[in-house]
This record gives structure tokens, C-alpha cells and sequence, in this order.
């Protein structure tokens, strides 16, 4: 039975943060802790950069660079590397958001491909990702998946968008990286579900490469991956699912309000826990036919994979389970997952600072409104900086 809590050590935790660095991350997550402070923050942000004012180097000074890797790809070689060296690998993201034209979309598909390629040479990079609205617009995913029928030039647009998603799947099999489908709203997801379904049954024959996301706020998801199951054993393909807690929450349940329908997000954070943890038990009781990428800060969820994959004997590096959490957030836990032997990944995001703030401002948002986050890794970022200063901590003390 696993009893040492792995993910109190701070020591592992923070070893590649430089005294400056830790102190920049305490400020940061002191200041998240306060809505109104991130609120207003986050407006003037938009302002000053909607009025060209000389902001971008206080952002890429602060926020910038706790929650991402850098401005290109090869900016974040030191950092994926540095990670590498404590056994933790990296997924690069390039977080650039909100296009509209088959130029911008054809454009983003070439980045992708070429991350998937930089990722085939480089071990420090076991997954490449995609967004299905970041190659396709965001209205015709839409349509599709409330049944609404597409004029002509949208069913040629459409199927764009497929030869864009069926190429991203075919370099990933081609280069042997392992690739995911980020989650979308509720409103638009079926489609990317039934897409991505059709990509499993292309490429995940033999082993699981394309993999989809589950968001398990949904309390639907439960249903979704059995459903899933059934046909993956009854067609002969591989699963691959990345599941996560959900990243739409308040959006969700605004429209559902407005619209008048059944909110498809869980009552309670409580009922998300066990729809989650629920989700992730499936999965792990089905490694036959289901390769799982656990991407939750959830420390709970962790340790209950933690000792599933010990009741079944298990080895820690077990190709079909990956952990991951974002770059700049849970270092507690992912670290130490590495040290112990897991299979475990960083989600590191890059892009022009400009870019990427819609992405940052996300990262506050989610920090301030996850109930007990802030406080958690402020807790463990001060712990951190007692023990360097050799005072008595709680994980000095042993805690059990």
C-alpha cells in the first residue's frame, strides 16, 4: 500500500527553481488567490496590449515565463531538457488561438506537423497535441455537432478540415509520436469526438497513437468511454484517451441556463471527483484495449491511479499510463511522479507573448476559481523556501 505522501517533497518538487524563481512563482500565486485582483488584472491586460501600450516585457517577465516554455520551439529546448534530466518529459504546445481563415488553419496544421517531427527526434517529447478548432472553424464543428445540415460550401470546407486532422494522425503514426485532440465545449465536441473515433479505427490498430480527451465535468463521459470500449473491441482498435477534470465550466453552464437545457457539467465539484475518478478506474481496469493519459492537479486522483496500478502489479513505467500537468503548476506532483519512475509529462506551453496572453489569462482564471489550488501550491512554494532557508518543514517532520 502506497503511505509515503511522494508529493510533499518540495525538495524535488521545486529543484530546478532558482531562489528568484521560486519568489517570482510565491508573488504570482499570492496575487491569483484574490478574484478581483485577476479580474482586474486581466482587463487591463487586454487594454494595454488593445492600446499597443509597452507591456510585453512585464508580462513575459511574470506570467510569461512561469507558464511557459518560450516564444518558439527551440526557446524551450534548455527547459524541456533541464526537465528530461530529473526523468520528466514535455509536450510542447503552441498556444496561439482564435483563427478563422483556411490560410490560418493550413498554416497552424504545417506547425503541428513540424512539432510532431521535432518531437520524433527528440526523447524528451513523447506527445504532440492539437486543437480540432485550431485547424478548423469554430461554426462548421458546431453545426455538425447539433445536427444542423451545412450549405455546400461548408460541406467542402468540412471536408478540409478532415484531410487536415487525417494528415496530423498520419505524421504522428508515420513519426511514431503519440497524438491528442485537445477537448472543446460540450456544443461542439461530438463532432470532434466522432472524428477522432474515426482516427482510432484508422491508426490505432496495433498501438494507441491518436489519443481524444474526456472531459469528466461531463457527467455523461462515464457512458462515453464504455460506449467507446465496446465498439474499439468489437472493430479491433486501440483506445486512446486523455482524460481531464474540464476547462469550460462556468461557460457551459451559462449557456445551458440561457438556452433552457439540461446542463451537461456535474451538480458539484464533489460529483466531478468521482465522475473522474470513475472515468480513470475504467480505464485502468481495461489496459487491453485502453492507453490512458492522466492529466489532473488533482493530488487524490493521482494517488488512487498510484495504487491501482500497484494492486494490479504494475510497472511504474508502464507505456499505456502517462500523468501530466501543466508547465508552471503541480510541480509537486510531477516531479516526484518522475523521481518515483512514472510516466510523466509537462504540458509546456510557447508562442509570441502577444499571442499567447488569452492562454495566461486562462491560467489565472483557472487559478483563482479551482478551489484549493492557489492555496495549495502557494503552501508548498513557502514550505519550499523554509527548507532552503533551513527551517523546520512539514515535510522535514515526515508527514505520513
Amino acid at each position: 500500500m502506497i503511505r509515503r505522501k511522494i508529493f510533499n517533497d518540495t525538495k524535488t518538487a521545486f529543484k530546478l527553481k532558482s531562489d528568484s524563481e521560486l519568489d517570482r512563482a510565491i508573488f504570482l500565486f499570492s496575487m491569483m488567490k484574490h478574484k478581483r485582483l485577476v479580474d482586474a488584472g486581466s482587463w487591463l491586460t487586454k487594454m494595454s496590449l488593445k492600446l499597443n501600450l509597452p507591456v510585453e516585457g512585464l508580462i513575459k517577465k511574470t506570467i510569461f515565463e512561469q507558464f511557459c516554455g518560450g516564444i518558439t520551439k527551440d526557446d524551450c529546448k534548455p527547459v524541456t531538457r533541464e526537465m528530461y534530466g530529473k526523468k520528466l518529459h514535455s509536450i510542447l504546445d503552441y498556444s496561439v488561438e482564435g483563427k478563422k481563415t483556411d490560410e490560418e488553419f493550413d498554416n497552424a496544421l504545417n506547425k503541428k506537423m513540424e512539432l510532431i517531427k521535432f518531437a520524433s527526434k527528440s526523447e524528451e517529447l513523447p506527445f504532440a497535441l492539437f486543437k480540432p478548432t485550431g485547424i478548423g472553424r469554430f461554426e462548421v464543428w458546431e453545426k455538425l455537432s447539433e445536427g444542423i445540415n451545412l450549405s455546400d460550401a461548408e460541406k467542402e470546407e468540412w471536408k478540409r478540415v478532415i484531410d487536415r486532422v487525417d494528415k496530423l494522425c498520419n505524421c504522428a503514426y508515420e513519426n511514431n509520436v503519440r497524438l491528442y485532440a485537445d477537448a472543446e465545449e460540450s456544443w461542439i465536441q461530438t463532432a470532434a469526438d466522432e472524428l477522432m473515433e474515426e482516427m482510432m479505427r484508422k491508426y490505432n490498430k496495433e498501438n494507441a497513437i491518436v489519443y481524444n480527451t474526456i472531459q469528466c465535468y461531463r457527467w455523461d463521459r462515464l457512458e462515453y468511454i464504455q460506449k467507446l470500449h465496446e465498439k474499439a473491441k468489437e472493430e479491433g482498435f486501440k483506445i486512446g484517451a486523455k482524460i481531464v477534470r474540464g476547462a469550460y465550466m462556468e461557460k457551459e453552464n451559462a449557456r445551458a441556463k440561457r438556452y433552457n437545457y439540461t446542463s451537461p457539467i456535474c451538480e458539484n465539484k464533489e460529483a466531478t471527483d468521482v465522475n473522474f475518478n470513475s472515468v480513470m478506474s475504467y480505464c485502468l481496469a481495461n489496459l487491453n484495449d485502453i492507453n490512458v493519459f492522466i492529466g489532473t492537479h488533482n493530488e487524490v486522483s493521482n494517488y488512487l491511479a498510484l495504487q491501482s496500478m500497484e494492486d494490479k502489479n504494475l510497472p511504474f513505467d508502464d507505456e499505456r499510463i502517462w500523468f501530466s500537468q501543466l508547465y508552471g503548476m503541480s510541480d509537486h506532483i510531477s516531479f516526484n511522479l518522475a523521481k518515483k519512475g512514472y510516466n510523466s509529462a509537462k504540458l509546456v506551453p510557447f508562442g509570441p507573448v502577444k499571442e499567447v496572453v488569452p492562454y495566461l489569462l486562462r491560467r489565472a482564471q483557472e487559478n483563482t476559481s479551482v478551489k484549493g489550488q492557489t492555496g495549495r501550491e502557494l503552501s508548498l512554494l513557502e514550505e519550499e523556501k523554509k527548507r532552503r532557508k533551513g527551517q523546520p518543514t512539514k515535510h522535514d517532520r515526515k508527514e505520513f
